[in-house]
């Protein structure tokens, strides 16, 4: 998937008139890509277009438009789209109550490390976590990760045609999720 340049972003201007359409178009695109595993964790799994979405809003809503501040956000958020053999995903960690957030924040401390992608009786494709930054301190894990899933060339192969889960399996939360079709061939987009 090619990364975004400064020619694919629209001007404050226009991306203000095309907004409304623009962010319809995303959400849409965006219920497919969308993955809960357990009560309490969910993965957005990024692409193209979904970056672009993020892009345009913070510089939106940071009044950002000299070329220096644009190829900053460039920089920040296209390592985020998948670039072939990989899936990345924002992993969002929610409690809806802060208090109940901050004890099971510190409970599910390396929980980011505890991702996998199984795809049939292949090995599992463990994800690898935060990599611009580390997010989490010693006692406690942040409530947003993001993790790409390196693929090699049989798990993308049997991506389509296998059960694809999603497990977590950390001492405090322990999930999984099946993949439904409909995201199974969204995300295999992301591998051309």
């Amino acid at each position: 998937m090619q990364k975004l340049t400064r020619e694919d972003l629209l001007t404050l201007e226009a991306y203000a008139r095309e907004r409304a359409a623009f962010r319809a178009r995303v959400l849409e695109h965006k219920k497919t890509r969308i993955v809960h595993v357990g009560a309490h964790v969910t993965l957005v799994f990024e692409d193209r277009l979904t970056i672009q979405y993020q892009v345009q809003e913070m510089l939106r809503v940071e009044r950002i438009f000299e070329p220096a501040g644009i190829a900053e956000e460039l920089d920040a958020y296209n390592p985020l789209i998948p670039d072939g053999r990989n899936l990345k995903a924002t992993m969002l960690i929610e409690y809806p109550d802060e208090g109940e957030r901050g004890r099971k924040l510190v409970e599910l401390h390396g929980i980011e490390y505890r991702v996998a992608l199984l795809i049939g009786d292949l090995a599992p494709v463990i994800a690898i976590a935060d990599e611009d930054l580390d997010r989490s301190t010693d006692t406690k894990t942040a409530a947003v990760h993001f993790l790409r899933f390196e693929l090699d060339a049989t798990h993308v192969a049997a991506f389509a045609d296998l059960e694809v889960v999603i497990a977590i399996d950390h001492p405090s939360y322990s999930a999984r999720q099946t993949l439904n079709a409909a995201t199974r061939a969204a995300l295999a987009v992301d591998f051309d």
